[in-house]
């Protein structure tokens, strides 16, 4: 049994909503993530897809895009982004899956998931640029990864943790200037040692850390980065 990653998938079967301003390659992705997905992963595997995974705005307009993922392989762990405005609470978008029999998919906000002797914790997190509401909208999203963290730690104990984000706890600027953040912080405080972030698309891949920092490894799994491949983790 593996554990793989893939985010971004930004799909829109109800609505077409292109997304080659991001370049060609993102031609028929959903085609090339269905082929791709179908040669590795396999029914007992998991998938971890951080963020943006439809286009669509209300709950009810999700369905040919939770029907695409329900028949890949794999359990899959979803993650909110900045993109899904579908997203509710987590029992209204229970009771649609259960409506639809969507059996396959779960969601991560303010729990956590064991999976194979790996825990996954996680927040959709905020862009690191300034702005006039960053600095509210970084710590609601610290607490909410303290929330998934402290769920874990009521679940599992003495088991690997990943944190799962949408967007990118770090980037090249923070790296260069030997600086931390509330988020980096609070991985190091609870030893969490891998990070998995999406959110960079196109010419913003130039601005993605990959690596260790601090004694985390951070890795970029937006599905345009991943040549639309998921990433194996273990």
């Amino acid at each position: 049994m593996s554990i793989y990653a893939i985010g971004d998938l930004h799909l829109s079967f109800k609505e077409e909503k292109p997304m080659n301003i991001f370049g060609n390659n993102w031609s028929e992705h959903e085609k090339r993530i269905e082929e791709n997905w179908n040669k590795i992963v396999k029914e007992d595997d998991l998938v971890i897809m951080p963020g943006d995974f439809s286009w669509a705005t209300y709950l009810e307009d999700t369905l040919l895009d939770f029907q695409f993922l329900e028949r890949l392989p794999g359990k899959k762990i979803l993650l909110k982004g900045n993109h899904d405005y579908w997203w509710t609470t987590i029992k209204s978008m229970h009771d649609f899956l259960n409506r639809n029999d969507i059996k396959t998919v779960s969601f991560l906000l303010n729990n956590s998931y064991e999976y194979e002797n790996v825990v996954f914790v996680g927040t959709r997190g905020w862009a690191l640029t300034a702005s006039d509401n960053s600095e509210k909208m970084l710590k609601r999203e610290a607490n909410r990864l303290m929330l998934s963290i402290n769920d874990s730690k009521q679940k599992y104990e003495n088991k690997e943790t990943i944190c799962v984000m949408h967007y990118p706890p770090i980037n090249s600027q923070l790296v260069e200037k030997n600086e931390t953040n509330e988020y980096i912080d609070i991985m190091i405080n609870n030893g969490i040692k891998k990070c998995l972030y999406g959110h960079l698309h196109g010419d913003s891949h130039k601005d993605a850390f990959e690596g260790i920092y601090k004694g985390i490894e951070f890795k970029l799994v937006s599905s345009d980065y991943l040549d639309f491949v998921p990433y194996k983790l273990k």
